[in-house]
């Protein structure tokens, strides 16, 4: 084919005409409609694939009988190998009118699945909550159970109503330590170095010394507490004329070598001290008269002072007493050990015992105990035992 001046695709002089550039091939309207029908068959189709694959993901989840079973079921559709994971992977290989069309839809069937995801999950968390709830089912007609009020030892309530009716008479509560010195558990009240009571068969001592090179020791009684409130006293009140008159008692834990039905390795004591210018033997028994009627609530009972040796007091006297009713009806009972201060222990107390006088006492708050609710042997009250205790409530 010659080219001819004038021709289709030649210039004004013959010569080939080029394209422009700019003026792109329209389609003709039969190629537009044939893409229109085209891409619509491929929709359509990709629409029914995405509805089985929901209707697959129902199914699996349905079937999950466990929270681990779900897992896996989901883990076949939106996992890194999972069916709709897939899908969205292939979105790369399709033109842009059928990615955005193909994007859509997954999305969407994606957004189903994960509904009935999570609508599973919350079935399967009711149904195990429900199951729970079977098995650990509360009968509410039943009674509650009702916890047991506790109570004080009958030591304690002992220790407590010694302590208030000598407070009712003016007497102050002293306390110390139980580890004591030699001096104040011995020499300050007037034990001689040879007296059997600092024997190791008598008291405990520790592997620790005081300043003078003695062995400490447990306290074989409350006596060094009276001691060291007297010193505190005496020292507080020195050049006051005339000084305030020392009341107080000292109760608290002590330690012997000893142990049986009436003896314990620990046990209370509670010794007292009443100490003025004139304060005499007669004071002693209006005090130990009115604490024991008070204590064990009755008027009916005799109160009786034997002769007796305490190198803490001269003279000394044992205390008894016997109830006018009861089964100890006419009894003579041991209950206390007193007498007036010794003037070597006054003077201990950094007292001068030519014008300081009075007396002391001291009681054991188990015996009282053991008296008071009827108890036979002492080591009931350490044994802890709850049907022996919670008689006491």
């Amino acid at each position: 084919m010659s080219w001819m001046p004038g021709a289709f695709g030649a210039g004004r002089h013959g010569k080939p005409r080029k394209a422009d550039p700019r003026k792109r091939k329209r389609p003709t309207g039969k190629l537009l409609k044939a893409d229109v029908c085209s891409a619509f068959f491929y929709v359509s189709k990709s629409m029914n694939d995405l509805d089985q694959l929901v209707q697959d993901a129902h199914a699996d989840f349905a079937g999950a009988v466990t929270p681990a079973d779900l897992e896996n079921a989901k883990a076949r559709y939106l996992g890194k190998a999972g069916r709709l994971t897939e899908l969205l992977k292939a979105l790369g290989a399709l033109s842009p009118e059928q990615k955005k069309a193909r994007g859509a839809s997954i999305n969407a069937a994606k957004q189903q699945v994960e509904a009935a995801l999570n609508a599973r999950r919350q079935a399967l968390a009711d149904a195990e909550l429900e199951a729970q709830l079977k098995a650990e089912a509360l009968d509410v007609t039943l009674p509650g159970r009702s916890r047991d009020v506790g109570g004080l030892h009958p030591v304690s309530r002992t220790m407590e109503r010694i302590e208030q009716i000598f407070g009712s008479m003016g007497f102050d509560v002293a306390d110390g330590p139980e580890i004591e010195t030699d001096w104040m558990s011995f020499t300050a009240l007037n034990n001689p170095e040879n007296h059997p009571a600092r024997s190791m068969q008598d008291t405990f001592y520790v592997d620790m010394k005081d300043g003078e090179g003695r062995w400490l020791n447990l306290r074989p009684h409350t006596s060094p507490m009276q001691v060291r409130y007297a010193r505190a006293h005496a020292k507080k009140y020195a050049g006051m004329n005339p000084m305030p008159e020392i009341r107080v008692i000292a109760p608290g834990r002590t330690y012997r070598v000893d142990s049986d039905a009436t003896h314990s390795p620990m046990f209370h004591q509670c010794e007292g001290l009443w100490l003025g210018e004139n304060v005499s033997f007669k004071d002693l028994k209006v005090i130990f008269t009115d604490f024991f009627r008070n204590f064990f609530e009755t008027d009916d009972l005799d109160l009786r002072f034997r002769p007796s040796f305490f190198p803490f007091t001269e003279p000394s006297a044992e205390v008894d007493i016997a109830f006018g009713h009861g089964p100890l009806k006419g009894k003579w009972l041991e209950v206390a050990g007193s007498g007036q201060v010794h003037p070597n222990v006054v003077r201990n107390f950094g007292l001068d015992p030519e014008r300081y006088i009075g007396f002391a006492f001291g009681m054991g708050p188990d015996r009282l105990a053991m008296l008071r609710y009827g108890v036979n042997d002492l080591r009931l009250f350490f044994e802890g035992d709850l049907r022996f205790l919670s008689q006491f409530k």
